[in-house]
């Protein structure tokens, strides 16, 4: 099977995008725990034009969470190619980590996305509502897998219906799920 070349989102629009997106199904990263359920990222931008990131998970009843920016690659482009930075551990802001956030692919309302990079290392299906439709899901898997995902790797995201809220839960203030991931458990 041919792959097609990786392209990436035209003229997103950033403001259009803000706000809150649902993990529907991801690769499995380091990153979270491997528990981690009611998973979200919450967008917001800043004056200066980069991206305020909140991404929360929960893992043993508690929320977790890590706040980070997202920035254009190249902000003459137009292509929706951007970077991430997050410090860890979260509650010790020492060590930048920044990753690729690319944009494959948006519906025209902006309800749902595909998101992944160039290594093709980690793939992220996010909508709007907790839960997607199997056909458009299913869509969103084909055209991972036209450009060269391994879509056997896609982990399905279990989400609450209503979702937590997020200030009510109880927090993970010790950052221990950050501690396991660094151990890969």
């Amino acid at each position: 099977m041919t792959t097609k070349e990786m392209e990436v989102v035209k003229n997103l629009d950033v403001e259009k995008y803000m706000g809150r997106w649902y993990e529907i199904a991801s690769f499995p990263s380091r990153n979270q725990p491997k528990d981690g359920v009611n998973t979200r990222a919450t967008y917001t931008l800043n004056q200066d034009g980069t991206v305020h990131v909140l991404n929360e998970t929960w893992s043993g009843g508690k929320r977790g969470s890590i706040e980070g920016t997202a920035y254009k690659v190249d902000p003459k482009s137009d292509e929706a190619k951007l970077k991430v930075k997050f410090y860890i551990p979260p509650f010790l802001p020492i060590i930048p980590i920044v990753g690729d956030y690319w944009v494959l692919y948006i519906d025209d309302d902006y309800q749902y996305a595909l998101i992944g990079q160039p290594s093709k290392k980690y793939l992220w299906i996010l909508c709007r509502q907790p839960h997607l439709d199997e056909e458009i899901y299913n869509q969103l898997v084909e055209k991972a897998k036209e450009v060269g995902y391994d879509v056997s790797k896609l982990h399905k995201t279990p989400q609450a219906d209503p979702p937590p809220d997020g200030e009510d839960a109880p927090k993970d203030t010790k950052g221990f799920w950050w501690i396991k991931s660094i151990l890969g458990k």
